[in-house]
């Protein structure tokens, strides 16, 4: 008997979903470049899924919709939510054919669209030093679907961060709650930023590209508030206790 030359295991990795409104590539550009230009350390060559639910026509260019993803720094992986008929022009595209649950709540978004923001009312940035960025405040709850961006500065969130939502911050994000979806600080590259959280049960945390799932984080810190840091390229976790004594 000779052994096997290939093994597959199942795993997890972190997936982007991207809504698609409709067929015009030309807005889909654009929206990958505002994106990209969010936070680049962790977005650049990013793997994306591409949900199609909104798109009612039989027939959709997949080739020119991957060409248009990997032109602008993403890697296509395959699409979702797609009609029988569409998922077989897809898999002909040469892209995979996942499954995802509709969304379930009316005006639900894809973690992907820059204009979520637009519905959460952050408080006046707070500036102690005029020389210093600038720290946004958001005094709620993030719920599934939401995203909450600071450029050039901190993060502050006086509330929890549900399942499915995402926090971005060129600074470090500090969470008064609970962190269960995604945290990416040092997104333009900052490697001194760090994520706060008074109870880490995070989907994903990121500092400036690098970045754990939650099997990583439920062996040290799960459900324990604590800092994240990056620490020669590794990241780390420091309970906030230590770090005050």
């Amino acid at each position: 008997m000779s052994n096997a030359s290939a093994e597959l295991k199942g795993s997890l990795f972190p997936l982007s979903v991207l809504q698609l409104d409709d067929a015009d590539f030309t807005k889909l550009q654009s929206q990958l470049i505002n994106k990209l230009a969010q936070a680049p350390s962790f977005f650049f060559r990013a793997p994306l899924v591409i949900n199609i639910e909104k798109i009612t026509e039989d027939t959709l260019d997949f080739a020119t919709l991957k060409r248009v993803v990997e032109q602008n720094d993403f890697i296509c992986v395959g699409i979702c939510n797609g009609s029988t008929a569409q998922k077989k022009q897809a898999r002909l595209a040469g892209l995979a054919v996942l499954n995802q649950p509709k969304h379930q709540q009316v005006g639900s978004k894809s973690p992907l669209k820059p204009q979520e923001t637009a519905e959460l009312e952050p408080e006046k940035s707070i500036v102690s030093d005029p020389s210093l960025h600038q720290t946004k405040v958001v005094r709620q709850n993030i719920r599934s679907g939401q995203q909450i961006y600071a450029k050039d500065g901190d993060l502050v969130i006086i509330g929890s961060v549900s399942n499915g939502a995402e926090v971005i911050a060129d600074g470090s994000i500090h969470i008064y709650g609970s962190l269960r979806g995604r945290a990416i600080a040092g997104a333009s590259g900052n490697k001194q930023a760090a994520i706060f959280s008074q109870s880490i049960e995070a989907e994903l945390v990121s500092i400036a590209g690098t970045y754990w799932l939650s099997e990583s984080l439920q062996s040290s810190a799960w459900k324990k508030s604590g800092v994240v840091k990056l620490d020669q390229e590794q990241l780390t976790i420091e309970p906030l206790i230590t770090m005050l004594n």
